[in-house]
Order: structure tokens, then sequence, then C-alpha cells
């Protein structure tokens, strides 16, 4: 393949995210099998650009910590693509709007961020997260009708992009897909005595963003009358809060930080269960991502990870905010742990980002 692609996206490395971590690996790969996939994402300080990746000015997004909102600009050394992918609708998805129209190029737009679920989070009042989400979704059903095709990543984010957000073009699903040559089962031991976590206790663990929408109040309380180590990796504004609550409830929790993307595939190994109580995810790539190293995974069954986890067989779900419920499934999660193990490893091909990139090129085909 020889397709050049123009990517623009308000979160890109090296911020740490699903969003982030997908558009490199995906970049990876495209360009593994010989087209190039140029990047304009929001610049920050300390980051130095590759060959292909193109910063424009930014500012900090003032109501939710670590993004940046960037300039929708298109820069020159990207105005002779083939093709335009917006991995937003928002701020530098409008730049890649204008590019698609000025050129007549076709454009490909991916749904990451059920963005009126985050309203509640950035609003002082009920009545004006109810406004802002309503405002957001008539802007997103906006621009995703000028898109040639828009990518979900899972059914369940589909179905919600036509049924509640409107969405009347073409939505295909393509799974963010995950590195199964870096995610896979290692041994975990020096990962372990690093972090001094060898004990009797069973581990279970999250990484990822410390954001309040991800509810993670509900693992610490599910966990406190569980003869359990619970293991948190990355940080965010919800952390302090966490910690506090962990010791209100004499939960044994331990917080790591953020760990380094090498880290990670001990990280998962190390778990006997991953836990995720987000409502409000897309896909759920960390999931998919312990599935890959043979980590079962407890979630909401809420979002896109009623779908993600395969209940019994990859591991559980629960009813999103009983805590009562993500207890039973922990305790069921961990007396199943071997044959869940199995079939999460029996399915890493399935979820490989290999496959999702010849999903991603046969819609790039199909608008050419």
């Amino acid at each position: 393949m020889s397709y050049r692609v123009a990517a623009f996206t308000d979160t890109y490395l090296p911020t740490v995210n699903g969003v982030s971590y997908t558009i490199a690996s995906w970049r990876e790969r495209w360009e593994r099998s010989g087209g190039q996939m140029d990047v304009v994402y929001p610049g920050a300080d300390g980051h130095s650009p590759a060959d292909g990746e193109h910063p424009v000015g930014s500012l900090p997004f003032p109501f939710y910590d670590g993004f940046r909102l960037g300039t929708p600009r298109v820069p020159e050394a990207v105005r002779d693509a083939e093709g335009v992918h917006a991995h937003t609708p928002f701020s530098l998805g409008l730049g890649g709007l204008r590019l698609a129209r000025a050129r007549d190029l076709p454009l490909v737009a991916s749904y990451h961020t059920p963005t009126s679920e985050y309203a509640a989070y950035v609003s002082p009042t009920d009545a004006i997260a109810s406004l802002v989400g309503r405002a957001s979704e008539t802007y997103e059903r906006w621009f995703f009708r000028r898109a040639d095709a828009v990518l979900a990543p899972s059914a369940a984010t589909r179905d919600h992009l036509q049924n509640e957000v409107g969405v009347d073009t073409t939505v295909e699903v393509v799974p963010n897909g995950v590195d199964v040559e870096r995610f896979r089962p290692v041994e975990p031991d020096d990962f372990l005595d690093r972090y001094d976590l060898r004990g009797d206790r069973p581990l279970i663990g999250y990484t990822g963003r410390h954001g309040y929408e991800k509810r993670l109040s509900e693992l610490v309380e599910a966990a406190a009358l569980l003869d359990v180590t619970v293991v948190f990796g990355g940080d965010g504004p919800a952390r302090a809060e966490l910690e506090r609550r962990a010791d209100d409830l004499g939960a044994d929790a331990r917080f790591l930080g953020f760990l380094d993307r090498e880290e990670m595939a001990a990280f998962y190994s190390a778990l006997d269960a991953f836990a995720f109580p987000s409502p409000v995810e897309t896909q759920g790539l960390v999931a998919l991502e312990a599935n890959a190293c043979g980590t079962p995974v407890v979630g909401a069954n809420a979002g896109a990870l009623a779908n993600t986890i395969d209940d019994g067989e990859t591991g559980y779900n629960y009813e999103s905010g009983n805590v009562e419920d993500f207890r039973d499934a922990i305790e069921r999660t961990l007396a199943e742990r071997e044959e869940l193990r199995e079939t999460c490893l029996a399915r890493r091909e399935s979820m490989s980002v290999e496959h999702a990139v010849e999903k991603l090129q046969d819609v790039y085909d199909s608008i050419r």
C-alpha cells in the first residue's frame, strides 16, 4: 500500500491514553506496510516530534487536566495527503475537515470519546451538564455527517452514534486493536519486587487515567471487604480522593503512578484480575491489553465494556454502580481465573492491531 493519510487528533504522545496509543500503533503498522500516516496534534513542551509528526500551537484545556486545545490549522507538510482521518470532531478535527473540503479528499472520522457522557464532570450543575451534553451531540452529529465514513471501536459505540447521537453516515466497527507483540504473558517477578507487591493476597488492578468519570472509588469500595490488594497504575485528578477513600475504608490499595510502557505487560501479567468500573468507554483498550496478557477483566456492564468483556469467557460484567455486584464479580473471576486465562490467550490474535489495520484499509479503499 502507498496511500498517504493525514491524521488529525486532539491528543497524542506523550499524552498517555488509549487514543494516543491507538493512533501511534495504527501509524506504525500502516507505515510498516508501505503507507504513510502523518499526524497533526497539539504541541506540548518537552516533546520533540519525529518524522511525520506535526505539532501545532495549543493551549491547556481548563476543564480537563492533561489535555490541550490545538489550533485547527493545516500544516503545509500534509497538504498533499490522499486522504484525511479525523480522530476528533473538535479543534484539530476541524482542520482535517478543512483540508478534506479544500482538496476534495475522502474524510474518515473516528469516534473515540462519548463527549456527552463527560459533560457532568466539566459542568457545575446538572442543568448545565444536560445543556452541554445536548449541545455536544448536536455538534457531533453535524461533524460526523460530513465524513465519508465514520469508525466506531465497538458495536455498542456504533449503536450509540446511530441511535442516540443520530449519525446517519455509514458507521463501521473497527476495533482499536492491541499490540500483541508487546502485550503478552511475561514473568512478573521483577515487577513485583520493584514495587514491593509480593504477598499472599490476590492482586486486583487498574491502569489509566484517574478521572472521576472512571468511577474508581467503586473499585476501592468493592475491594475493601475482600482479602485482596488493589494496585493502581496511572494518575489523574481523582487520585488524592481515592487514596483518602482507601485509607478510610482500610483497603489495601497501592498507587504506583505512571508506569513506563515497557512495564505494562508485566503489570497485567502480575494481576489475578483487571478491574474496570468505567461506564463511559468506547472500547476499553486496557481491558483488551489485559486479556492479551492472559488476565481476565471485571468491568461495568455499561458502554462498550458490555461487549468488550465476553461474560464468563474473558471475565465478568457487573451491574454498573452496584458495588456488591462488583465485589461478587471479582470473587467469581478469581475463582475461575485459570479457565478465563486460557480463553483470553486463545483469542489474542483476533484482537491484534494488525487485524484492526486490515479493517482500516478496507474502509479507506471503499471511499477512495
